[in-house]
């Protein structure tokens, strides 16, 4: 009996001193002086690296933001490249302070490995083919050879369509984008599927970019957004309202290169949202500064901004908003306010 009260202590004081640990995030991405922000291996228009090692990219911009709300400085961000099966350990054991790696949302996702802060970016799996095959619609892909990457829910998504529609194919699945992407440029398969908005970037990348066509049909709903560990409410709210901040700067017209100009608006919901009210406390009460969201801003812009230099109508993927447009122009990108 004394053996278990023994166990039984030694396990609280175990699970309170991970819950202790896992709630300093803030503390140690300011003692560090930067953020650790788990990125993709390689995705154009969402976290690609050049050959000076400088990331660029919508999921890159949003660790620039956490960075800037948090250290005034967006630059302050080392960015650890993460294949899509060992993405979620490193958050787990607190090698990152975030993932930001166009990673779909799931319920599974969200219980095992950590809290999801928003939906930055909604998607959906499409499938890219060569023109020379002549096909107009996923509907005449029976019997095609397909690549796709393990560890993801495209996997899941690809089996459950051609299930779907009594189609049989030939999986050929790889660790390693870059292998998956080296397979398919190759001819080791038909088809290529993953998220839409990848597909347009992994097509930059091809021999010949204008030989392929991504497909009309989208067949999973694919809500891409940041992660943080659990168990660390304050940290989660910031990575949350960094998000909806992003938004709101936009919803108000508020940009890079007026936001200077902004902080002497009359508006008072402006005021309130660039910390210009000397009665609200709002960043302090999140942990940072009172003037977080006009540092955000400064350093990448509102929502929008970031949208159309990383992957909109004027990147070279030119992917139109659609439903990642705002509320107010038929989107479903809204912020709760922050007041």
């Amino acid at each position: 009996m004394k053996r278990g009260i023994f166990l039984f202590g030694a396990t609280f004081v175990l699970g309170f001193s991970v819950v202790a640990a896992s709630a300093q995030t803030l503390k140690a991405v300011k003692d560090r002086g930067s953020l650790i922000c788990g990125v993709s291996q390689g995705l154009p228009g969402f976290s690609n690296p050049d050959d000076k090692g400088n990331w660029t990219g919508f999921d890159v911009d949003f660790c620039r933001a956490i960075a800037a709300a948090v250290l005034n400085d967006g630059s302050k961000v080392k960015f650890t490249p993460l294949s899509a099966k060992d993405r979620f350990e490193p958050l787990k054991t607190g090698d990152i302070d975030l993932l930001s790696r166009n990673t779909t949302w799931t319920l599974s996702r969200d219980v095992t490995y950590g809290n999801f802060a928003g939906v930055t970016y909604y998607d959906g799996q499409g499938f890219i083919v060569r023109k020379a095959l002549k096909v107009n619609s996923a509907l005449e892909l029976n019997g095609a050879s397909i690549c796709t990457q393990t560890g993801t829910t495209t996997e899941l998504n690809l089996a459950d369509y051609f299930k779907a529609n009594k189609m049989e194919y030939n999986p050929v699945v790889f660790e390693k984008l870059e292998e998956v992407n080296a397979a398919y440029d190759a001819g080791r398969c038909d088809v290529y599927t993953t998220d839409q908005s990848g597909l347009y970037g992994i097509r930059l990348t091809l021999s010949a970019p204008a030989d392929h066509v991504v497909l009309p049909e989208i067949i999973s709903k694919e809500p891409l957004g940041p992660a943080v560990r659990q168990g660390d409410d304050q940290w989660y709210h910031i990575v949350k309202w960094t998000y909806f901040a992003l938004l709101q700067a936009e919803e108000l017209g508020i940009t890079q290169a007026n936001v200077e100009e902004m902080k002497t608006s009359d508006n008072p919901e402006i005021k309130r949202v660039l910390g210009q009210e000397a009665e609200t406390k709002i960043g302090t009460d999140l942990g940072v500064s009172n003037d977080w969201v006009v540092n955000i801003v400064k350093a990448v812009g509102n929502y929008g901004e970031m949208f159309e230099r990383n992957v909109g109508t004027g990147s070279p993927l030119k992917i139109a908003r659609g439903i990642n447009a705002l509320w107010t122009k038929g989107g479903l990108q809204y912020a709760p306010p922050i007041r």
